[in-house]
């Protein structure tokens, strides 16, 4: 499938907002539709101005998914360490299923981890019932790290996984 990956342009926030709001309810991983998190899920704006928000487009760009990479030193962080980069709220349309989307974006970020200073691991936190997302994880070289799965709010377990960017070839 020929992707573009790239920053976000302000015209696709809205967009990439209701791709990521969307895809998480349409997965069952929120309380319907009046859940608190379906706000930050839709905040493209805010990410974009805050960290790094990467969007994937076919051949015609159409927005399909998108993803936040958060460098050391940006407010998107939740897990990372002070040399790690960490990514959140990836995210496939229906129609960008199963054509390698979602690799392509967690590629990208792993490049831009790979390029920045003093970088050592990408991290993420993910829902264990995202078993799609754990198969891309596990074959690009990411390595569970449940010492550090942590719940944001009681009863919601995040797992967590860790990527030495040593290790990728």
């Amino acid at each position: 499938m020929d992707l573009t990956i790239r920053v976000a342009e302000p015209a696709e926030y809205g967009v990439l907002g209701e791709i990521v709001a969307e895809a998480y309810l349409g997965d069952g991983l929120l309380d319907g539709p009046q859940d608190p998190y379906l706000r930050k899920l839709r905040a493209v704006e805010q990410r974009a101005a805050e960290a790094e928000t990467l969007v994937a487009l076919d051949a015609d760009g159409v927005v399909l998914g998108g993803v936040t990479y958060a460098a050391p030193g940006t407010p998107w962080r939740d897990i990372a360490g002070p040399d790690e980069a960490e990514f959140r709220m990836l995210a496939v349309a229906r129609e960008g299923r199963g054509r390698g989307v979602g690799e392509a974006l967690v590629r990208a970020c792993i490049e831009r981890a790979r390029s920045a200073e003093g970088v050592r691991a990408l991290v993420l936190s993910t829902q264990p019932a995202m078993l799609s997302a754990h198969r891309i994880y596990r074959r690009l070289g990411f390595l569970r790290t449940p010492e550090r799965d942590w719940e944001p709010v009681p009863g919601l377990r995040l797992m967590t996984f860790r990527l030495p960017l040593e290790a990728v070839s």
